[in-house]
């Protein structure tokens, strides 16, 4: 058996909490004191230099106790206005929980196009990457003030996973209602945990059973698909129950819970999605300096760019030229065409004055370029 990993060993963590974990279905109220002891797990994790985020549900059932909603389904446009009010408490609640650690939240709403849109995909990682740099941990959720059924996750255990693909979280973390996936429904006799999955098979699939809490939109057959993508993209994922105070430090304490591995890394595999399945829609042909630099690791700035060929768009695949029209490499663009002819060959100081907006400093950061081996 694969061996099992240890909390200690992953610099940036995505950490999902669901609905019936936050909140007491009965009374419809916040459960603070276990809140309060996740905020502290957080804590002792951020000052081990990790970077945490976490994908909290919440915001509609809160929502629905402070309108004094009765119980039962709701439709569409009762549940975003429901979300509209609870949001508030939701951000309010874990800037406190966070904040009693010295902690600041920073909180994103966000949408199925946000993580599936190129152009809005690099926009919502890149407030996410400052907020990091700034010690700050994000609080995301769906929009749900928004979305629509046809434009939404449903779920927040593949938002999740797309977050943390996204943001090349090297751990998911699902809280859930029970410790992991078991070989029998753990309402059966004789079911046995599954503590470590090399790879989701059949198997695997056929194991999952799609019930899930009152509150809770997803049953273990979406975390299945939550670690699909996640391992596809080389993050690895554990659910754990969250029905204990401290569940960060009882995972790293040994509890029981599942692992999904994966043999990749996530920037490695992001990488390899970049260089070989996105199409190019343009060009950047850059200087003999710029080259040097990106083989040192660095980003590609506007002024080592000499032509700009192609129409493409903030957020598209380019490939990247030396002077003499040998592809160096391939990145994601952070500008339109038309805006990076206007800043080639031109300080990234100068961008606010020619553009009339302030745009990246890059016009490729390195996280989304991959360098040939030439």
């Amino acid at each position: 058996m694969p061996q099992t990993p240890s909390l200690q060993s992953f610099r940036r963590i995505v950490v999902k909490v669901g609905s019936s974990l936050l909140v007491d279905s009965g009374a419809g109220r916040l459960k603070r004191d276990w809140l309060d002891s996740l905020a502290a797990d957080i804590a002792e994790l951020h000052k081990g230099q990790r970077d945490i985020l976490v994908v909290s549900s919440g915001a509609i059932a809160l929502g629905r106790a402070v309108l004094k909603i009765p119980a039962g389904p709701l439709k569409l446009e009762d549940s975003q206005a429901a979300a509209a009010v609870g949001q508030i408490e939701l951000s309010r609640s874990w800037s406190e929980a966070l904040g009693a650690h010295g902690l600041a939240a920073g909180q994103i709403l966000v949408t199925l196009g946000d993580t599936e849109e190129r152009r809005r995909y690099l926009n919502a990682r890149s407030t996410i990457d400052k907020l990091l740099e700034w010690k700050s941990v994000p609080v995301i959720n769906e929009n749900d003030t928004v979305a629509t059924n046809e434009i939404r996750y449903g779920d927040n255990d593949r938002l999740a996973a797309r977050v943390a693909t996204m943001t090349s979280a090297d751990l998911l973390v699902l809280l859930s209602d029970i410790d992991g996936l078991y070989d029998k429904p753990p309402t059966e006799s004789g079911g046995k945990l599954v503590p470590v999955v090399a790879r989701i098979t059949r198997e695997i699939e056929d194991m999952a059973g799609a019930s899930g809490s009152e509150l809770s939109r997803g049953g273990m057959v979406t975390k299945i698909e939550a670690g699909k993508i996640a391992t596809s993209a080389g993050t690895h994922m554990v659910i754990a129950s969250g029905r204990i105070d401290h569940p960060l430090r009882a995972i790293a304490q040994g509890a029981a819970c599942t692992w999904f591995l994966t043999p990749a890394n996530p920037v490695a595999a992001r990488k390899k999605w970049i260089a070989g399945s996105l199409e190019p829609r343009g060009a950047i042909m850059i200087d003999a300096g710029a080259v040097r630099a990106l083989r040192t690791g660095k980003s590609l700035l506007p002024a080592g760019v000499i032509k700009i060929e192609g129409e493409f768009e903030r957020g598209d695949a380019v490939v990247v030229r030396g002077p003499d029209g040998t592809e160096v490499g391939r990145g994601l663009v952070a500008y339109d065409a038309a805006d990076a002819e206007k800043i080639r060959g031109a300080s990234s100081a100068d961008i606010m004055v020619i553009l009339g907006y302030t745009g990246r400093a890059e016009m490729i950061h390195r996280d989304d370029l991959v360098i040939g081996n030439g």
